[in-house]
């Protein structure tokens, strides 16, 4: 159901940029219009690709920013192992996803709307196709595969805040590459993967995209997904040696911003990137992804300032992420002034739900739960309130479209939310009764970085003693 056109020329092609509804979805998609168009006559777009290929850039850098912001948050004798987790899971991740991840997210062969393909991703054989998701895009299906990489490695990065100063290395490692098997590539299936489409037939779709869910950067597949899981292993590792008795303060608040500076800077690959193309959907997400950030920082610190009474270091950084966490799925489907409001009230709830975890009695150490978990329901359910189709989509509440899209984002919500749970929570329980999970008392309260890496963060003695 085409609407509206815009002429472009594109390369030595002319393209004509509509909205196209599958399913209910509307796509993002410059779709081709010369009748029954033949694939080997699309122009690969350098420019689009060149913005692909560095947003991929971008969002790598976000799992090192990630390290940097969990690293301060801890303490001192913890640092090294909490920034680890998040350097591991690069490297895990990166190999599954070259073998069979790539397949599992976004193969079509099995079509079936649970998961791609079991087989080698075969990426191999790629180098001269474009990539096809819902549509042929001008990029390389390399371009494609490796900037969707990126988001498979920070999701579980951001599930290791939930179980910070107690858990060991490499059964962290191990887990990172059970869950991604069995959570992240089916779920990123789920709602990234709008099929292969040749003429009018459209193979191998998402159960959620083909529902209609609007999800345009992972606000379900990555952080209410990895919220969940990060409850579910709070649960099963249980709570620190000492919480709620002895002072856990974060031992670096200046490596806590560093961190979040970095994942403010890389975030715009993350939202902006989502878009495959270097035009105006990218550039609306880049300014609602700046305008959304903004709002929850300043919600935060209000919310402190009210019920504190002062504003924090550590409150703005988590604002931040609050802020850039809730505009994930909804960049591309509201207006700027929308952005800012969602992340105004991602702020606030956010500010209000890390302190859910005293009255509940859940070790959530790095707040996963209350930022990643809540900030990502704020922002897909607000689609369903401030969604429009004057940009992409379909109508929210507030532009006059009742509650179906609100229905459909719901659905996405309590899916994505209750598989990662329940999968996680069976997932750690067999880790903690084979090969153990936490460490021994006697680590954890002399540090994991001496127990598991045998390193220190900080070489004090020297310095204190006026030695090199």
């Amino acid at each position: 159901e085409p609407s509206g056109e815009i002429l472009l020329k594109h390369d030595r092609l002319i393209l004509r940029v509509e909205k196209l509804t599958f399913n209910s979805r509307i796509l993002p998609l410059a779709v081709l219009v010369r009748e029954k168009i033949k694939m080997d006559e699309v122009v690969l777009s350098a420019g689009d690709t060149a913005w692909v290929l560095a947003s991929s850039a971008l969002v790598l850098l976000m799992t090192p920013g990630l390290a940097f912001f969990y690293g301060g948050m801890v303490r001192a004798k913890s640092a090294l192992n909490m920034m680890m987790m998040s350097i591991i899971t690069i490297g895990v991740v990166s190999i599954l996803w070259v073998i069979y991840g790539f397949k599992i997210a976004f193969g079509y062969e099995a079509d079936s709307p649970w998961y791609g393909s079991f087989s080698t991703s075969g990426l191999g054989d790629a180098v001269n196709e474009l990539a096809n998701n819902g549509g042929v895009y001008p990029i390389p299906l390399l371009a494609f595969a490796v900037f969707q990489l990126m988001f498979a490695i920070i999701t579980p990065a951001l599930i290791s805040g939930a179980i910070a100063d107690r858990t060991k290395f490499f059964s962290w490692a191990i887990f990172v590459a059970i869950w991604v098997t069995v959570v992240y590539f089916p779920v990123a299936h789920w709602v990234f993967a709008f099929g292969n489409k040749v003429g009018d037939t459209v193979t191998g779709a998402g159960y959620l995209a083909s529902q209609g869910v609007q999800d345009f950067a992972g606000g379900t597949a990555v952080h209410i997904n990895a919220g969940a899981a990060g409850l579910a292993l709070a649960i099963v590792l249980g709570k620190r040696i000492g919480w709620q008795r002895s002072p856990m303060r974060p031992h670096s608040l200046p490596l806590v911003l560093l961190g979040a500076s970095l994942l403010w800077f890389g975030w715009f690959g993350f939202n902006a990137g989502s878009a495959l193309a270097a035009n105006g959907i990218a550039a609306l997400a880049f300014i609602n992804t700046q305008v959304a950030t903004a709002g929850a920082v300043i919600g935060w610190i209000l919310t402190e300032k009210f019920r504190d009474g002062h504003p924090t270091t550590l409150g703005a950084a988590s604002g931040a992420v609050a802020g850039l966490v809730a505009i994930t799925p909804a960049c591309a489907f509201v207006e700027p002034w929308a952005a800012a409001v969602i992340g105004l009230i991602a702020g606030i709830a956010c500010a209000l739900a890390v302190g859910l975890k005293y009255k509940l009695g859940y070790d959530d150490s790095l707040d996963v739960v209350g930022v990643h978990l809540v900030g990502g329901i704020v922002g897909s359910l607000a689609i369903g309130f401030f969604g429009t189709s004057k940009i992409l989509g379909l109508d929210g509440l507030f532009y006059g479209g009742g509650v179906e899209l609100l229905g459909k984002q719901a659905l996405g919500v309590g899916l994505v939310m209750g598989y990662s749970f329940v999968m996680t929570l069976i997932i750690g329980f067999l880790i903690e009764k084979t090969i153990g999970f936490r460490v021994k008392a006697e680590s954890e309260l002399a540090g994991v970085d001496q127990s598991e890496h045998a390193e220190s963060a900080y070489e004090l003695g020297g310095v204190l003693k006026g030695g090199r």
